[in-house]
């Protein structure tokens, strides 16, 4: 097995944890952190993503999203033989991340069983405001940032093959940037595997109280970033 798939794994699997452990902290009952509001989750997300790339930037680039990894591949500036395999080992990762939060914050979730959306919002994205096609609008216009941003940054005298190739600080500030300014009408998932790999685990884990996992509105964060992450492949050749 490429080692690169490895630490997309184990990468993905650090983002989700933190990621989805913030939103855990701040949101559950009885947690020390409950209530701590929308600044605690952009910047634990965005720790979230240094931590992953950190661990995975000098291995595999820390594409830690398939949207990212689609955007680079469009561009020209990674293998597509390679898109599956990381695709697949960050799609893995996201679901066992989701996991170890639940485990994590087993007696929180027992306290706040009668609050299902809360719930679920420690797993993945729902909208402030129920409008699909605005929803899917959100998306597709923060991620088309992340990923042109990423990419322009790549030109800067670095090799452009993922987040790791840039340095964990400049991304973890566009995605604090982004979540702060663009994130509050979906929840900015940026990347299905942060947010359709989690919602899985919510459907197959034995919550009690759980309510449904949201899967009328699925479809929003993923499509929505890998177009948004194609049309920045496009900016970028076009522009650059």
């Amino acid at each position: 097995m490429n080692p690169a798939f490895i630490f997309e794994f184990i990468g993905t699997l650090v983002l989700v944890l933190l990621g989805d452990g913030v939103c855990a902290a701040v949101t559950l009952n009885k947690s020390k952190a409950q209530g701590a509001g929308w600044i605690v989750i952009t910047l634990g997300w965005g720790f979230a993503v240094m931590a992953g790339v950190l661990i995975a930037g000098p291995a595999s680039g820390a594409h830690l999203n398939p949207a990212v990894t689609l955007g680079l591949a469009l561009a020209g500036t990674f293998d597509w033989s390679l898109v599956l395999g990381y695709i697949v080992a960050q799609m893995l990762g996201g679901f066992l991340g989701a996991v170890l939060v639940w485990l994590f914050y087993k007696d929180h979730y027992k306290a706040t069983k009668d609050q299902p959306d809360a719930m679920l919002g420690t797993f993945c994205t729902m909208p402030a405001i129920r409008n699909g096609w605005r929803n899917f609008f959100c998306e597709v216009v923060a991620t088309c940032l992340l990923v042109f941003i990423i990419l322009a940054l790549g030109t800067k005298g670095n090799t452009p093959v993922g987040a790791g190739s840039l340095g964990a600080f400049p991304v973890t500030c566009v995605i604090m940037s982004i979540g702060m300014s663009l994130g509050a009408t979906t929840g900015y998932a940026l990347n299905p595997a942060r947010d359709l790999s989690p919602r899985l685990a919510h459907a197959v884990l034995p919550i009690e109280g759980k309510g449904a996992s949201g899967w009328w509105y699925a479809w929003v964060p993923v499509c929505g970033p890998m177009v948004g992450a194609a049309l920045a492949a496009g900016l970028f050749l076009l522009v650059f």
